[in-house]
């Protein structure tokens, strides 16, 4: 299992929301690209959301993110993966011509399937899709608004379609470090041939070592725990391989 740094921006910040609230935010970065730089090198991808662009429904801090880009990119096999308000073809292009390695989306997965089905065909093994839960069943909007559909119920409609993974996030663990929901994470991995990310709550090496025990869990986003000091990147990185 990777471990996946979190870059999340907001009004040319790096910060962290807790539960997806915008109005509780922490800044951990006024220079998102100078933070970057120094995880270059370091973790094969950069998990970038561009929060002001999840809100508003359409990217909004490109010139930002392609920064953050430049500044992390060090071979040809490492990248930013980016997500925020990417509901169209011509976004997910856009984001890949700035040199983004993978798109997220998210809230298209509920309101614009076809969207989902058209990337894979157009960008094979490029595009990830977000399923962020409240209560099991997916929420949309940055998170402001929860659809009727369970993740599962969406998870295995994407199934057979050339995505490269699957991000699963428990809204109510994100920015806690209580720890992610290790029962829902199992069992959405376990219904999928897809690889999964997990996301939402990571605040210890013992979550990453749980986290590394879970067949088909390949990835996991660490955030606020990496910008308090919980844990190193390094001790991450270990925790993370350690089975």
């Amino acid at each position: 299992m990777i471990v996946l740094p979190a870059i999340d921006l907001l009004a040319g910040q790096a910060v962290r929301l807790h539960q997806g609230q915008y109005d509780r935010v922490t800044v951990y970065a006024d220079d998102p690209p100078a933070h970057a730089a120094t995880l270059r090198g370091k973790v094969p991808i950069l998990h970038v959301v561009d929060l002001e662009g999840a809100r508003a429904g359409h990217p909004v801090q490109k010139d930002l993110v392609r920064a953050v880009i430049d500044a992390f990119r060090s071979t040809p096999e490492s990248g930013v993966q980016i997500g925020g308000g990417v509901r169209s073809i011509e976004a997910i292009g856009e984001y890949l011509a700035l040199g983004a390695k993978r798109v997220v989306l998210g809230t298209a997965a509920i309101r614009d399937p076809e969207l989902i089905r058209t990337a894979a065909l157009r960008f094979p093994n490029q595009i990830v899709v977000a399923l962020d839960a409240k209560d099991g069943k997916v929420a949309l909007d940055g998170w402001e608004e929860t659809s009727s559909r369970t993740v599962l119920d969406v998870a295995r409609e994407l199934e057979g379609l050339e995505i490269a993974a699957i991000l699963y996030t428990d809204i109510a663990r994100d920015g806690t470090q209580a720890g992610p929901n290790m029962v829902a994470t199992a069992e959405l991995a376990a219904a999928v041939a897809i690889p999964v990310f997990a996301s939402g709550g990571v605040g210890s090496l013992d979550h990453l070592r749980a986290l590394s025990r879970l067949p088909n869990v390949v990835g996991a986003i660490v955030g606020r725990a990496l910008y308090e000091g919980a844990f190193t990147l390094d001790e991450a990185i270990a925790a993370a391989a350690s089975v």
